[in-house]
């Protein structure tokens, strides 16, 4: 069976049209690829510079879909030129979905920059300094303004010490005590 140009085309654009949703007139709005929503935070302890280390990673798409329904811009991660609005407009979002309270004082969180990773990006900061915490609260609601199915798996590291939770949208709060 031979196989002409009009197949290969429709095959191509089904293909294509699982990916993007585009209207007349409008820029392609992306959908989700995958079906699972999913990140991670984990805020590890360092007794050596006496704050927590913090990185989160994320879906590249569906961060960058946060931003745009966040910002109202449109920003590609795997475009170079857009780096330093990326970092502006991460600074912003990550201010306002993570939040670090130890023995009851919240602490400052300092955007650091971020990184992409295969189909991830991974996103640093750094809290401000404390003693060694016994009693550590986070509240995260990283892409909570995109999806109602997201999932936040959190890591709380403090002196060797490991302890994971997973959040489902819409509990953001996690506490432990070392």
């Amino acid at each position: 069976m031979k196989l002409t140009g009009l197949p290969i085309a429709f095959c191509f654009l089904l293909f294509f049209s699982t990916f993007l949703k585009a209207g007349f007139g409008t820029e392609p709005e992306l959908v989700a690829v995958h079906p699972y929503h999913v990140g991670s935070v984990e805020f590890n302890y360092s007794a050596k510079s006496q704050s927590f280390q913090i990185t989160g990673r994320f879906f590249l798409d569906d961060l960058e879909n946060a931003l745009r329904k966040k910002t109202g811009k449109i920003l590609y991660f795997q475009n170079e030129s857009m780096k330093k609005e990326l970092n502006a407009a991460l600074k912003v979002y990550f201010e306002e979905v993570l939040r670090l309270r130890v023995e009851g004082k919240f602490l400052e969180l300092d955007f650091l920059g971020f990184e992409e990773d295969s189909e991830a990006v991974v996103v640093y900061l750094e809290s401000s300094s404390i003693q060694a915490p016994k009693k550590v609260e986070v509240a995260v609601s990283a892409l909570y303004n995109l999806f109602d199915d997201q999932i936040n798996l959190i890591h709380l590291i403090v002196e060797g010490k490991r302890q994971s939770h997973r959040l489902n949208y819409p509990v953001r709060y996690f506490y432990r005590e070392f």
